[in-house]
C-alpha cells in the first residue's frame, strides 16, 4: 500500500488529538506531522490547522487593534 494513501486508524487520531492538546508539545508537533507525516490524511489535517490557527491571530490582533484605536480616540475626548 502507498504511504500516501495509508488510512489513519481512530486510536492514531485519538494519540494525535491528545498531542496536539498539549500546549508547546501539540504546536511541535502540529508543524512535524504537517510537513513530514508519512500519513497524507494526518498532514493535511496540521496544515489546515495551521492554517486556522494563523488566519485567527491575525483576526484576533485586527480585533483588539480597533478596539485599542477607538479607546485611544474616546480618550482624546474625555
Amino acid at each position: 500500500m502507498d504511504n500516501d494513501n495509508q488510512i489513519v486508524s481512530v486510536g492514531e487520531w485519538i494519540v494525535a488529538l491528545i498531542v496536539l492538546g498539549i500546549p508547546v508539545v501539540g504546536i511541535i508537533m502540529m508543524f512535524v506531522w504537517a510537513f513530514s507525516s508519512p500519513k497524507k490524511s494526518k498532514a493535511n489535517f496540521c496544515k489546515a490547522a495551521l492554517v486556522m490557527a494563523a488566519v485567527s491571530i491575525l483576526l484576533s490582533i485586527l480585533f483588539y487593534s480597533s478596539i485599542l484605536a477607538t479607546l485611544l480616540s474616546l480618550g482624546e475626548f474625555i
